[in-house]
């Protein structure tokens, strides 16, 4: 696994290395990380801001690698997008979800869209505020349906509202971001949609807090409501603690803890959090 990650980051970084790159017009570190289903947030919460740094008129492209090592299972995703104007953003995410106490891995793909409609990050009162659509098609459906999953794919709705507020700790900066999301999903999809007996979506929140040390070092931690429908298994809220450091427009690196409580039965899933991007 630290192979095949270190191969991973070694990549993006000959891919970020041609600095003459344009990345766009937008402050530093606004652009965010890239969540685990490949749109611009925290590592596990989607956020209202777009992906790169792309701003009136501009395009903008990241790709990134992620892993996330629990006690008995480790997640590896792969993913890039496209931002246009600071409004519209598309994003693409490969999860593989390896089980490594049971044997045997879950695939699933992300594709994502957003559009930023109202509000800023940085410059007016209103928050930056948007839709965002996740359209999500599970690969190994097998384990899913047998442990109660009625459907191998599905699409979660979410809206998100973010907002930089100044000078508000310790004369530095915080973000403030809430997501409101309606799913299907289990495990975020990783273990299907749906139940033979409810197919209704499920309304949950989400929310991440970032203190902006200074221009390109953050300190954050995040919360996940999950729904809980499967009945073989609880299904438990995640939360992470991260820090960020952007080494500059066109690299950043994330590193913290996660906790994603019971999962498949076994409880107590904590451990690390990495994830690079590279931005254009």
């Amino acid at each position: 696994m630290i192979c095949t990650l270190t191969r991973q980051l070694v990549l993006l970084m000959l891919l970020c290395y041609p600095v003459t790159v344009l990345a766009g017009s937008k402050i530093i570190a606004t652009g965010g990380a890239t969540s685990i289903e490949g749109s611009a947030g925290g590592g596990i919460v989607p956020w209202a801001v777009t992906n790169g740094y792309a701003s009136s008129g501009e395009w903008a492209a990241t790709a990134f690698a992620t892993v996330v090592g629990v006690d008995d299972f480790t997640l590896n995703v792969q993913g890039a997008s496209v931002s246009y104007d600071n409004q519209w953003e598309w994003s693409f995410a490969r999860q593989r979800f390896k089980l490594d106490t049971l044997g045997g891995e879950l695939r699933q793909d992300v594709f994502g869209m957003k559009y930023h409609f109202a509000g800023e990050l940085l410059y007016t009162a209103l928050p930056q505020l948007s839709l965002g659509l996740q359209y999500k098609k599970n690969r190994d459906f097998a384990l899913p349906q047998a442990v109660g999953a009625r459907d191998d794919s599905g699409i979660d709705l979410y809206v998100a509202a973010t907002k930089v507020l100044f000078d508000q700790v310790a004369g530095r900066n915080l973000l403030l971001n809430a997501t409101l999301r309606a799913t299907k999903a289990h495990q975020t999809g990783l273990l299907g949609f749906g139940t033979a007996t409810d197919n209704n979506y499920q309304l949950v929140a989400e929310g991440s807090a970032v203190l902006l040390l200074n221009y390109n070092l953050a300190l954050g931690v995040e919360f996940k409501q999950k729904p809980n429908q499967l009945a073989f298994a609880h299904e438990q809220h995640w939360r992470d603690l991260f820090a960020a450091w952007f080494v500059n427009k066109h690299l950043s690196l994330v590193a913290g803890y996660a906790d994603l409580g019971s999962i498949a039965g076994f409880d107590r899933q904590q451990g690390y959090y990495v994830s690079l991007e590279g931005a254009w």
